[in-house]
């Protein structure tokens, strides 16, 4: 009589996949020290007046800067005329380009260097 073994190439359920956790506030911290260099490089005709950074929303027909800001002690951000709003850089990365929150601390802990798991 012929047994069959499980098969090893079937998904494991979720919860028994062992996945690293993410130190979402190491990469926060991380990129909020590097907060100006990162919002030239994804909003490049901003500019930072006094603790923000005020650029055009590049989602929307933003004609005028000014309603999108970033504040770069905190890291939080908004759109004020939209009410699009978040609380730190990762947040913001993962509204800029359509992506999880996730995979944006992924993508900003490679770009910064920083180790993204505890």
């Amino acid at each position: 009589m012929l047994k069959f073994s499980p098969n090893p190439l079937r998904r494991q359920a979720p919860s028994q996949v062992k996945r690293k956790s993410l130190d979402f506030n190491s990469i926060a911290q991380a990129a909020l020290r590097a907060a100006p260099a990162i919002l030239v490089r994804w909003l490049p005709d901003g500019t930072i007046s006094g603790q923000e950074y005020t650029a055009r929303n590049p989602l929307r027909a933003d004609e005028h800067p000014g309603s999108f800001r970033v504040n770069l002690i905190t890291g939080k951000w908004a759109d004020f005329a939209t009410g699009d709003k978040g609380g730190d850089l990762i947040a913001l990365g993962a509204y800029l380009f359509s992506i999880s929150q996730i995979e944006a601390a992924r993508r900003l802990a490679g770009m910064l260097g920083v180790s993204n798991d505890r």
